[in-house]
């Protein structure tokens, strides 16, 4: 899709908490090594803006929360071009991330760029039972402070983010472990930003939730060094929490009533 198409699509499509979306990145995302393009999963707009940011930056890189690096060893300019097959080859319906029609023009804005997965093999999670999350994640551990515990307030507070993204339905026992593995994702999320600089000297954008994007606990807080822009997307003014160098705002996408089941 071409850049002049997705500015098409976005104008009158949102509303923007700074400048307008269809002005683009401004010029401290277009001079930074490392881009963050928060999202909330679901909505159709977040993704046209990240598309958009990410035909301007044209990154050598860019890193998706929503691929493992088999996953993204597949990817290729020839199957960028393929939509349906690339969400065949890459086996997007059993990802259990929204439509892949959401994420290919994403794909599509840097056809050549270095695609890289950042995401913790679901595999994975069931060694939380037995082992810490500095084993599961291994020898870097400590660079990404996943071998120490968390300040008391900040655990808290991530507990009780992890209790409301629930539904409050989450028994109390499960609380810390939630924490840990989104601690456990920031950091496979910061790993892989870090590599793919070092492979291609930027710049690199990174496709992922609001929530790992945050500045403050976030991804973003484990990097330290190259110059990082961080871009968190709201819905109707609401959020996000946790440090962003811009936030754009958008319409609430459809969804059904997340929590529903638990009533």
């Amino acid at each position: 899709m071409s850049r002049t198409s997705l500015r098409n699509l976005l104008l009158g499509a949102a509303v923007l908490a700074a400048p307008l979306l269809s002005a683009g990145p401004p010029p401290e995302a277009l001079d930074a090594d490392i881009v963050f393009l928060g999202e909330i999963h679901d909505n159709p707009q977040h993704h046209i803006v990240q598309a958009e940011w990410v035909a301007a930056v044209q990154p050598k890189a860019v890193v998706f929360e929503m691929l493992t690096d088999a996953q993204a060893e597949r990817v290729t300019p020839e199957l960028v071009a393929d939509p349906g097959r690339m969400a065949e080859v890459l086996e997007w319906a059993a990802s259990g991330w929204p439509d892949f029609a959401l994420y290919h023009p994403i794909f599509a804005a840097a056809p050549n760029a270095l695609v890289i997965g950042a995401g913790l093999p679901r595999a994975r999670l069931g060694d939380l039972q037995s082992v810490s999350i500095a084993e599961i994640f291994g020898a870097e551990a400590e660079l990404f402070a996943l071998d120490r515990p968390l300040a008391d307030e900040q655990q808290a507070a991530r507990e009780a983010l992890q209790f409301a993204a629930h539904c409050d339905a989450l028994p109390a026992e499960m609380l810390p472990m939630m924490v840990d593995i989104q601690r456990l994702r920031d950091a496979y999320l910061a790993r892989a930003t870090l590599r793919a600089l070092e492979m291609t000297g930027g710049p690199v954008a990174v496709i992922t939730g609001n929530g790992h994007a945050r500045r403050d606990w976030g991804a973003p807080s484990m990097i330290d060094g190259p110059a990082v822009f961080v871009l968190g997307q709201s819905e109707n003014g609401a959020g996000p929490e946790g440090g962003f160098d811009l936030v754009l705002d958008a319409t609430p996408a459809e969804r059904p009533d997340p929590c529903a089941a638990f009533r």
